[in-house]
């Protein structure tokens, strides 16, 4: 595929608002990746679940691009800066899927993740091939050894007599002093077996990949976010799976055991209106001195579980974890819905000085019924979760309904993504500029601030403390009967 180079100018800030009270995004964005596929199979013009990472003056993302309606979409999109986020180039990784000649053998692909190990100066991809008739029986591995430019064919990190693999994620030791440095580390969970958790582990930077184990519990999950502290322990946030819990397990010797799942917390949610795809899967960052930050939706600090709040959970160990706190976007009394957040950690910074930047979703009135419009929000704390900032309006409204179409609701994503260059937070998440022009043509890319968020960003003395949860605070819908497939 060719590769498209996209050049933005500096930030442009509008204004910031207090909470969640404007009526339109603050920000100015810029779109890093499209859909240039052509098949009549999928929905065009549609990108969706970015996922990105940096390192150095280098920013990868990668999402689905061409997203079809049962799984997975017509390719996966990658979009690279080079220069902390002033110009992009965009293409699609080869050898993965039959659409538009890109050299694969599979019709879709799903579930992007972005990994990169300094030891070995290479960009991973992390994905999960789909057949046409909707199996997964592969976990595949894109590397790119000129700093996210080009890309190579796929290598494949496990195979499965299933074929139901799902939510796959990658991360690598980049310290330096770590006794597993370079390392790299992919989970994944297999639908078949009740969403069994496995993990496998690279020392060649991505090449070949151990057989895959599991945790010492056999235990099962979803959503699976693998981050690496400085002494080299793998700590791994997931929820269980139907998503009604928070657990956790680690590795202590570079992958070669993982240990039990322990329980960190219920996860009590609110299926958000107008049919959106969202459950509430943990997403996870490190800071320097490997403090775990995990966030996720959850409404346990709201009456009757009427709207989601984004919460956060920390450890130093991947054991003990700090009480569950909701994250003061707003007042536990408004009616405003928070859900799919993409959390980043400014990887200089740690303890309490670390630099947290949040990206969400929301509905302005979580009541909107079936004609809600999204809006994503960004939200910053510079000392670890004790105070945040008052709340940025990133991008949107847009309604619901101008997203793509999937068996499980409306999508802009599972998850998305915020990554920390050089001082300034790159939020990547999917937005809809105009209503389809038909069932299968959409306006839907992904988009970042331009120049980054911190300057946007004002306040930060908005704090929870002393608040506690809702009284027997539950879901207010029933919790799957099986568990989770989510493509």
């Amino acid at each position: 595929m060719p590769r498209m180079r996209l050049r933005v100018g500096v930030v442009a800030v509008v204004g910031v608002l207090s909470l969640v009270s404007s009526a339109h995004a603050a920000v100015t964005q810029t779109t890093i990746m499209t859909d240039p596929f052509t098949n009549t199979s999928s929905q065009h013009r549609t990108a969706v679940e970015p996922d990105s990472f940096s390192w150095g003056n280098t920013i990868v993302a990668a999402s689905q691009v061409g997203r079809f309606t049962n799984g997975g979409g017509s390719g996966t999109g990658w979009a690279t800066s080079t220069d902390g986020g002033t110009t992009w180039t965009q293409g699609v990784l080869p050898g993965i899927t039959t659409h538009n000649g890109n050299g694969g053998t599979f019709d879709r692909v799903s579930d992007p993740v972005v990994a990169y190990s300094a030891r070995h100066n290479v960009w991973l991809i992390n994905t999960i091939p789909i057949t046409s008739s909707v199996t997964v029986p592969r976990v595949f591995v894109s590397r790119s050894t000129n700093g996210g430019l080009t890309w190579g064919n796929p290598v494949t990190v496990a195979t499965s007599a299933t074929a139901n693999l799902d939510k796959n994620w990658i991360v690598c030791d980049n310290t330096a002093t770590s006794p597993f440095y370079g390392r790299c580390y992919v989970t994944w969970d297999d639908h078949a077996d009740g969403n069994r958790l496995y993990n496998s582990v690279s020392t060649d930077g991505g090449l070949t990949w151990s057989t895959p184990r599991r945790t010492a519990n056999n235990a099962t999950g979803l959503g699976a976010q693998p981050v690496v502290q400085p002494n080299g322990t793998v700590v791994v946030p997931v929820a269980n799976a139907n998503a009604t819990a928070l657990l956790s397990y680690r590795s202590t010797d570079g992958g070669a055991t993982w240990s039990s799942t322990q329980t960190i917390t219920s996860i009590p949610s609110h299926d958000p209106a107008s049919n959106l795809r969202s459950i509430p899967l943990p997403s996870a960052e490190i800071d320097a001195a490997g403090r775990v930050y995990v966030v996720w939706q959850d409404c346990r600090f709201r009456t009757s579980c009427r709207v989601n709040d984004i919460v956060m959970t920390t450890s130093t160990n991947g054991t003990t974890w700090t009480t569950v706190q909701r994250i003061p976007i707003d007042s536990t009394t408004s009616g405003v819905d928070h859900f799919i957040p993409g959390i980043g950690v400014d990887r200089t910074t740690s303890g309490s000085t670390a630099r947290l930047g949040l990206t969400y979703y929301f509905y302005r009135n979580g009541a909107c019924g079936t004609s809600c419009s999204l809006e994503v929000g960004y939200i910053q704390s510079n000392n670890g979760g004790s105070t945040w900032s008052n709340h940025v309006d990133v991008a949107g409204p847009f309604p619901v309904s101008w997203t793509a179409n999937t068996t499980q609701g409306r999508m802009v994503g599972d998850y998305i993504s915020t990554s920390w260059v050089n001082g300034r937070a790159y939020g990547v998440f999917s937005v809809a500029l105009a209503a389809p022009s038909n069932s299968q043509t959409f306006n839907q890319p992904i988009r970042v601030p331009t120049g980054g968020l911190s300057g946007a960003v004002s306040g930060f003395v908005n704090t929870s403390e002393g608040e506690q949860p809702v009284n027997g605070a539950a879901s207010d819908h029933a919790s799957p009967r099986s568990a989770i497939r989510m493509h």
